[in-house]
């Protein structure tokens, strides 16, 4: 047996319950002190996050002659320490999401085949960027969406904003459009293992543009539907890129793997 680590290894790389709980604390003991440090940055850093995320109804109070007030803590005592401790946590959770989705996918690398770790892998690459991207997106959009939104107070009207509610709606709407993002690394990593293929993602092209609307409606409180579509056009794209990728790895299978070896046992073959 080899020794890796000042343990006993076994040959064939199996690992006790022991172990898989040593290994799964480790990883999460580094993943949770990667969002720690990261979180330091959040809160050092957090006298421009906050402004960037109140500019939008700074900017609409300015331009509107005052009919609004900028973010307010009248709810208790304690609401400005929460707020800035909520936003270092949030800014270190995001900051660290490479550390620690590595350390999800090298936990569940050791248990997968070789063809299951390139997926895994790639399923780790991808959804970094495309998070980032729809949390980029999201920012983008949020000035439209909160001058929308807060157009439908009534005039000579104050409409008094909770500053840990706005910053429960900014986090929600960066998440979605965050998560929303990641779905054709989901429809590759089901057309990779068999259980979305390329025929089903053209014929159901329809029901996937009513599901992506209806995501959308939900995910931005929008009544203008400008987010919507905002949020729904880049998902129909990346719906199609998914479909273009999905393609080639299925050509590809299919020069590895030849139709007549899917045949069943007792079936005779085209060969």
């Amino acid at each position: 047996m080899a020794i890796l680590r000042g343990r006993i290894r076994d040959p064939e790389g199996r690992m006790s319950l022991r172990e898989h709980f040593t290994e799964f604390r480790n990883r999460l003991t580094v993943a949770l002190v990667a969002a720690l440090l990261c979180s330091v940055v959040g809160w050092i850093y957090y006298d421009l996050i906050i402004d960037f995320i109140s500019d939008p109804v700074t900017e609409l109070r300015n331009s509107n002659g005052d009919p609004l007030v900028p973010l307010n803590f009248a709810t208790t005592l304690t609401a400005p320490f929460s707020l800035q401790l909520k936003i270092s946590i949030f800014v270190g959770i995001l900051l660290s999401c490479p550390v620690w989705l590595w350390q999800v996918w090298a936990f569940l690398l050791p248990g997968l085949t070789k063809r299951e770790k390139r997926l895994a892998i790639f399923f780790g690459v991808a959804s970094v960027p495309l998070f980032f991207a729809g949390a980029l997106l999201a920012a983008w959009s949020l000035p439209r969406t909160v001058a929308i939104l807060l157009s439908f107070a009534p005039e000579d009207s104050q409409n008094l904003q909770d500053a840990i509610v706005y910053l429960n709606f900014v986090l929600y709407f960066v998440l979605a459009f965050g998560l929303a993002f990641l779905m054709p690394v989901f429809m590759v990593g089901l057309n990779s293992i068999g259980l979305f293929p390329v025929a089903a993602m053209r014929s159901g092209w329809r029901i996937a543009l009513i599901v992506i609307l209806v995501f959308s409606a939900f995910a931005t409180p929008d009544p203008s539907a400008w987010t919507m579509f905002i949020l729904a056009t880049p998902m129909m794209l990346l719906y199609v890129g998914a479909v273009g990728v999905s393609t080639l790895n299925e050509r590809r299978r299919r020069k590895k793997d030849p139709d007549w070896l899917a045949a069943a046992d007792d079936e005779a073959s085209e060969l």
